[in-house]
């Protein structure tokens, strides 16, 4: 899948990874806008709020993989991801001399959201319902990059949710008909033994990747990274491919249909 000029890109990335790129990455990014590509970007940051938490004495825990949201929660949630690390990717981006303006899904009513299925269990954790493309229209329209931190708000305005930012990034990619996604980490993408060796799997589907985590060739820290990859998945989305942002040119490499990293298809 080859990028025509002209063409917007989802890009995914935790908040710890992306400030921890290089700066040759934000060049990267830097010279793609330049050159006609929009990049719209989608972050997490589950380390720093998880740090910020324990700082303040407030207890968190996971449920199935997402953190149990209160209203103490919530609020630092917030903070951490519209603001510290969202203004953090901003300043670097702008530092490589890109334009980016960062915000959150409550602006503008940018995600509606509703509770998941077991708000019972996990609190104020969302799912995404609509996003209001107009609005990451707009600041692409003004020649910026959209950085958007996952914090969504319900049709009504009175309830914000912490989203996962993997399904957060896959609902922004299918609103805007992206059909592939880049999820940026810090692996080369997902390996598996071949001839004794570990290599880079360059193409694997949803089915197999369950069967390799079965038979025990998925393992430890690389399965919340690939169920992560798979959550983005939906609507339009139809392939995620899995990179890693330290390499050179890394994204630009990608969008030109380069062979690099995993890419991961629904079949």
């Amino acid at each position: 899948m080859t990028i025509q000029m002209n063409t917007r890109f989802v890009m995914k990335c935790g908040g710890s990874t992306l400030a921890a790129l290089p700066d040759a990455f934000f060049e990267d990014l830097r010279r793609l806008q330049a050159d006609g590509m929009i990049p719209v970007i989608v972050h997490g940051g589950g380390p720093a709020i998880s740090e910020t938490l324990t700082k303040l004495g407030i207890e968190t825990e996971f449920v199935g993989g997402l953190r149990k949201t209160n209203d103490a929660v919530l609020d630092v949630v917030e903070m951490v991801l519209a603001g510290q690390i969202n203004k953090e990717i901003v300043r670097k981006i702008g530092k490589s001399g890109a334009k980016a303006l960062g915000l959150s899904g409550v602006d503008g009513g940018l995600m509606q959201t509703v509770p998941v299925s077991n708000a019972a269990e996990v609190g104020f954790v969302g799912d995404v319902v609509g996003i209001r493309a107009e609005i990451i229209e707009g600041i692409i329209g003004m020649g910026y990059m959209p950085v958007i931190a996952p914090i969504g708000i319900s049709a009504d305005g009175t309830q914000r949710f912490n989203i996962n930012a993997d399904t957060a990034a896959g609902a922004v990619a299918s609103h805007l008909g992206v059909a592939q996604m880049i999820v940026v980490t810090d692996v080369p993408g997902i390996m598996k033994k071949i001839n004794g060796e570990l290599e880079v799997l360059p193409k694997i589907t949803v089915a197999e990747i369950e069967e390799m985590i079965t038979t025990g060739e998925i393992y430890g820290g690389m399965i919340p990274k690939v169920r992560a990859a798979m959550q983005c998945i939906q609507g339009d989305v139809k392939e995620v491919v899995i990179v890693n942002g330290t390499e050179p040119n890394v994204l630009s490499r990608t969008l030109h249909g380069e062979a690099i990293g995993t890419r991961i298809v629904t079949a």
